[in-house]
């Protein structure tokens, strides 16, 4: 896989930091020397050090990416919200894991369906790189980088906190302030291999939240993360005493919804490839709805 740039500065560079400034990773770097790739200005092979003169073009060759052969095929349907060379993002349904699990009858995750998808693209990568999570019973957006270029783009974002992802959650009880920024560290519950709680020994983790509609019943919340800890949403508004509707780890289950009544319905990124932000939306799923609906609540 090729990516070519045309050399823009004023004076010359060395190919590793014209290189750099296009985002390209030591990691990277690494791969196209010693690993089956090339570094080429304007069309000739160049080591590190060259020299990149006003004008040039140069361009970074990774080898093509062979799948893992522990990661099963699994050919079940995927949605798919937005695809170009370097990205797949889906629409995830809730019941259905991001990433295998260990000791399970059936491999069905979406990273089991993306491989299978792969596959009977032929695309020349078959890696499944993943960039965001979401809980096995979360509904929404989850982003595949196609390569490894891409995922370290990705991951470079998100350890910035530029990418921008907003939920849609029913909570129980009425939400008192109509907009509000939960500000409150998560670590692991020591009693729990799996459950998070908030404590002062904890990561740093804020939640903002839109009140959308409310009654005594229950609160439709929009919700931007600005950080990214495991099970964030749900251990925040379970502090704050309005668990998720239907979230039995963090609160209590629900006639009204058989999982926790989250949705990743929006999600923002800027595409270096493109030079420009991807922005992609997913329409709420059918049983969320029927909750709003149960609780007299409007939708968005």
């Amino acid at each position: 896989m090729e990516f070519t740039w045309k050399y823009q500065q004023a004076v010359p560079r060395r190919l590793r930091s014209a290189l750099r400034m296009e985002g390209v990773t030591s990691s990277l770097m690494k791969v196209a020397i010693y690993h089956g790739g090339k570094m080429l200005v304007n069309g000739e092979e160049k080591w590190a050090v060259d020299l990149v003169h006003p004008g040039d073009h140069f361009t970074l060759v990774l080898p093509p990416e062979a799948g893992n052969d522990h990661v099963v095929a699994y050919p079940a349907p995927i949605q798919i919200v937005y695809e170009d060379r370097d990205f797949l993002i889906l629409n995830k349904p809730a019941g259905v894991a991001t990433v295998p699990a260990h000791h399970v009858p059936v491999p069905d995750s979406l990273v089991n369906r993306v491989k299978a998808y792969y596959q009977q693209q032929e695309y020349e990568n078959q890696v499944i790189h993943v960039a965001t999570r979401l809980d096995k019973d979360t509904s929404g957006l989850v982003i595949f980088p196609k390569h490894r270029f891409a995922h370290a783009v990705l991951d470079r974002q998100l350890k910035r906190h530029q990418v921008k992802k907003n939920y849609l959650a029913l909570v129980q009880g009425p939400l008192k302030a109509s907009h509000g920024y939960i500000d409150a560290p998560i670590m692991r519950d020591p009693a729990s291999f799996v459950q998070r709680m908030v404590g002062t020994g904890g990561k740093a983790s804020v939640t903002e939240y839109w009140v959308q509609d409310k009654n005594a019943q229950g609160s439709l919340a929009k919700i931007r993360l600005h950080t990214g800890r495991t099970h964030q949403i749900r251990v925040h508004f379970s502090y704050l005493g309005h668990p998720l509707l239907g979230d039995e780890m963090y609160g209590q289950g629900s006639a009204l919804i058989a999982r926790q009544a989250l949705h990743c319905y929006w999600l923002q990124f800027y595409s270096p490839f493109k030079g420009a932000n991807i922005t992609v939306t997913a329409p709420l799923p059918d049983d969320m709805r029927a909750a709003i609906a149960a609780l007299k609540l409007t939708e968005p």
